[in-house]
């Protein structure tokens, strides 16, 4: 009989018939898992089971291929901790979101892993917006990586130069520099200095998630026929209205 202990982060838990429901969350080295949740629509258990908690967990099946079943503890609520924090949460539901619907199953994914708890850490500590917005269009572009569509930003894809990187070619991903742009500046996509570009903008990290959400849709999304989810929208919606 397959078993396994592990961490995990809620991704989802949706029901499955009247007292049960079936949990889907990227574990620490097992990689995005489901399993069926003994009781998981009750009280007691749904409070270890909202998006974005951290939980000890055990999976067991009769056979490996077989959905299985969880037990989890709950190590830490970060859904609770950022109640009051109605962007920072849409920031958890995004990453919860997207990990759902792009990660393969059983896959083992250590660094997103490591870089989500990450994110889960900073949304829960940070004193500003800053930070964590920018820590947040890294992990997206971390997880455009890990997905094998890295974003090359180090230098210019026309040119090579490291200099005056200001746009993203929206066909290529590549960096763009200003004399390389020329006079199609206006079909790129702004580079902003959280990414490493070199021109400050007041809508900086508008420009940083306008980059990620374009080819997380170009890559994912558009090849599935769905749209970003709702979450992200509300998030990006949120930060273009931010005054920092």
């Amino acid at each position: 009989m397959p078993e396994w202990q592990d961490e995990g982060i809620i991704l989802s838990n949706r029901p499955y018939g009247e007292l049960h429901s079936v949990a889907s969350i990227l574990t620490k080295t097992h990689g995005r898992h489901a399993g069926l949740v003994q009781a998981g629509q009750s009280r007691k258990r749904l409070s270890a089971l909202q998006p974005g908690c951290v939980v000890g967990l055990e999976w067991r099946a009769r056979l490996e291929g077989q959905l299985g079943t969880f037990k989890v503890e709950l190590s830490k609520n970060y859904s609770a901790l950022l109640i009051d924090t109605p962007m920072r949460l849409s920031a958890l539901s995004s990453l919860c979101s997207l990990l759902e619907i792009t990660l393969p199953e059983r896959e083992p994914q250590e660094k997103l892993w490591d870089a989500s708890k990450a994110l889960l850490d900073i949304l829960s500590l940070s004193e500003n917006e800053n930070e964590w917005l920018s820590f947040f269009i890294k992990w997206e572009l971390g997880l455009l990586r890990e997905l094998g569509f890295a974003l090359m930003l180090q230098c210019c894809g026309v040119t090579g130069s490291t200099n005056e990187l200001a746009y993203v070619s929206p066909k290529t991903g590549s960096a763009i520099s200003k004399s390389a742009a020329g006079v199609y500046a206006d079909r790129l996509l702004v580079l902003p200095m959280c990414l490493g570009g070199h021109t400050k903008t007041k809508e900086e990290f508008t420009a940083g998630m306008k980059i990620t959400g374009h080819f997380l849709k170009k890559h994912i999304f558009n090849t599935i026929n769905r749209k970003l989810p709702t979450p992200r929208i509300r998030l990006a919606n949120m930060v273009e209205s931010l005054n920092l």
